[in-house]
């Protein structure tokens, strides 16, 4: 038994053989060739001298970044150092309260400022430039942050309801002159495309939309149905509704009384529903003595009542 399955099983022909000693020489050839690779191929040394030389010169700029700004001039000689913390500390400075916006230049030289800051303060506002906060004292150029920290709690920004020209050292001001256009309500129940079209965010099909629920309704009585056109986001409501009006309060009425069915349903407070109700009533408890009779009607709500009463009338015309 044992003879059979060995022959069977474990036993090859000379191809299979062959086919097992080719597939294992393939697989150690493989595994070699890394163990072999630096022997045919040779790396080429990795040269560091231009990587430290430039570690070298960053770590240089850093060192002038922090400690000193120096600066050449043009015969290639090195001049006084434009800002150097422990001479400048030296010196003995006055410290006052005072505006940025209206300091004289002898001012700002009796607080520390230098001659060229100086200079560049009065350039910025010579150009339209102000100083609106405290902390915007940071932003001169040639300020150096310790200085800042000694005259931040120095510095009181005024009201700026003057414009300042520069002249020479001096500061002249200049009454502020209003630009700002008066703002122009529109009267929600007589405006027409254009005017709404004026208006931010409304469009002409917005305006147009506007316009026919205002005419579906008879008239707005409150802006706040403009709100409830079609299309309108409320996001744009908000920000145009302090500028919509109603001046001529002119509501088109519907005699409950006497109104059919396809009179009614083409109120966008009624719809067929509530008028077909409305008529039904009356046909089977008369006419109304009074438009707040209609509330007597199951599937009118408080609130339908409430946006459709004031466009309902029992007098006959």
């Amino acid at each position: 038994m044992w003879k059979h399955f060995i022959a069977d099983y474990l036993s090859f022909s000379k191809k299979e053989r062959t086919g097992i000693i080719v597939l294992i020489s393939l697989i150690v050839f493989f595994m070699g060739i890394p163990f072999f690779y630096p022997f045919f191929i040779k790396s080429t040394p990795t040269d560091t001298k231009v990587f430290e030389k430039e570690i070298a010169a960053l770590s240089i700029k850093q060192y002038d970044s922090t400690k000193q700004f120096q600066r050449f001039g043009t015969t290639g000689k090195q001049e006084e150092s434009v800002y150097s913390p422990s001479n400048h500390q030296q010196e003995q400075f006055e410290l006052f309260y005072f505006d940025p916006n209206t300091a004289s230049g002898e001012e700002l030289k009796k607080l520390g400022f230098r001659e060229k800051t100086i200079t560049t303060i009065h350039h910025f506002l010579a150009k339209g430039g102000r100083f609106y906060k405290s902390d915007d004292i940071a932003k001169i150029w040639g300020l150096h942050p310790d200085e800042v920290k000694r005259l931040l709690p120095f510095v009181q920004i005024k009201n700026l309801q003057a414009s300042h020209i520069l002249e020479g050292n001096e500061f002249k001001k200049k009454p502020f002159i209003s630009t700002t256009q008066p703002l122009i309500l529109i009267d929600i129940n007589t405006a027409d495309t254009s005017e709404f079209i004026s208006l931010k965010g409304i469009g002409s099909k917005l305006s147009q939309r506007i316009i026919n629920f205002r005419e579906k309704l008879g008239g707005f009585y409150s802006v706040e149905q403009v709100g409830e056109t079609f299309g309108l986001p409320d996001s744009t409501f908000q920000k145009i509704k302090s500028l919509l009006k109603i001046t001529s309060l002119s509501i088109t009425k519907i005699n409950i009384n006497t109104a059919d069915l396809e009179l009614m349903k083409t109120h966008p407070y009624l719809r067929y529903a509530t008028s077909n109700a409305i008529i039904r009533y009356r046909t089977q408890h008369g006419n109304f003595s009074a438009v707040a009779d209609i509330k007597k009607i199951m599937t009118i709500t408080e609130d339908i009542f409430n946006k459709a009463a004031p466009y309902l009338t029992v007098e006959i015309p």
